[in-house]
């Protein structure tokens, strides 16, 4: 009797404990520690892990328990972001691997657009603020000019006085035809004496400058030259990675941008014709549009309020005839001599 009852007790006082909440077990799943391009081959050196629990890891995800397989000759099927999880699908054996024409990096380039390169430098770069990923606005700056629409020359034209008749269909010229050089002007009445004078310009004509803002929100596939992938552009570029070591690593004079073809047409027209572009940073989360007005010295004078200095009997001494920075004495660097 008393046997069962201490049997009782202690049962019941087993059923009764709370049970002891049991650790989950954690395993370290692979995931990619940096950007993989396509086709790049799987290393040791690209990959990082994270801790998930046992129960949230599939059975497509590389765990360190199967790092000989990942690590066995295999390269990603296409571009992998960092922080990605690899699984199996992501990756194929570099043996089995369907080859890809062109670099690796156009498929950096999304379907429907295409990427051009245009000579830039560190003002246009916003110091070399820009770089690999940007978002950034272009600003295209053109000069304009009065030309003759038939012989598509800058006016005003030379002229060439004639003394000579026409006969028949034929034009015939007779006397002497001399061109005069020189600039060409007009014939103005003085409204005071009423009397006429010729009036010639001092200089050639000025060109107009005008700026706008030709595109928004493009992205910067890369600044400054790809790397060189065949034989002979290897050997080229260790040479100039030889020498950029002797020496000062020279800045980019090219950026690559990801476009539409009609931009890309656009672009290809501006870099030859002489055009100033320029790129302005913005956020990259930023995704707004905004319409903006062409800069051009009548824009400038009514949208800043800018009014035209009237001509006064008294003037500013010395006289003026360029803005120039005044110098600063911390712009003067003294270079001391080697002891």
């Amino acid at each position: 009797m008393v046997v069962g009852l201490v049997v009782a007790f202690v049962a019941l006082r087993t059923l009764l404990q709370p049970a002891k909440p049991q650790t989950p077990t954690t395993v370290l799943v692979y995931v990619a520690g940096q950007n993989i391009p396509q086709c790049g081959k799987i290393t040791q050196e690209l990959l990082t892990t994270i801790t998930l629990s046992q129960d949230q890891v599939a059975a497509v995800e590389y765990t360190t328990d199967e790092q000989a397989d990942l690590l066995n000759n295999k390269v990603a099927k296409f571009p992998l972001d960092q922080g990605v999880v690899i699984t199996s699908s992501m990756v194929t054996d570099a043996s089995q691997a369907v080859a890809i024409a062109g670099p690796q990096w156009a498929a950096l380039i999304p379907p429907g657009m295409t990427a051009i390169s245009i000579p830039t430098s560190r003002l246009s770069l916003a110091s070399y603020g820009i770089d690999d990923g940007a978002h950034v606005n272009v600003n295209a700056c053109f000069l304009f000019v009065d030309v003759d629409p038939a012989f598509q020359t800058i006016l005003p034209n030379k002229f060439d006085p004639l003394d000579g008749v026409t006969t028949g269909p034929n034009i015939t010229i007779g006397g002497d035809a001399g061109l005069q050089e020189g600039p060409i002007g007009r014939a103005e009445l003085d409204p005071s004496f009423l009397q006429p004078f010729y009036i010639e310009p001092n200089e050639p004509q000025r060109p107009r400058p005008t700026c706008q803002a030709l595109f928004q929100n493009v992205v910067v596939m890369k600044r400054g030259n790809f790397l060189l992938t065949s034989v002979a552009d290897a050997a080229a570029a260790q040479t100039a990675q030889q020498q950029q070591q002797q020496g000062a690593t020279p800045p980019p004079d090219v950026v690559t941008l990801i476009v539409s073809p009609q931009d890309a047409v656009t672009l290809s027209y501006l870099v030859y014709t002489d055009a100033k572009i320029m790129m302005t940073l913005r956020n990259p989360s930023d995704q707004s549009r905004m319409a903006t007005e062409a800069a051009t010295l009548q824009f400038l004078l009514s949208q800043y309020n800018i009014p035209v200095p009237a001509k006064l009997p008294y003037a500013l001494n010395p006289r003026i005839d360029a803005l120039a920075a005044p110098a600063l004495p911390n712009d003067i660097v003294t270079v001391q001599p080697a002891p």
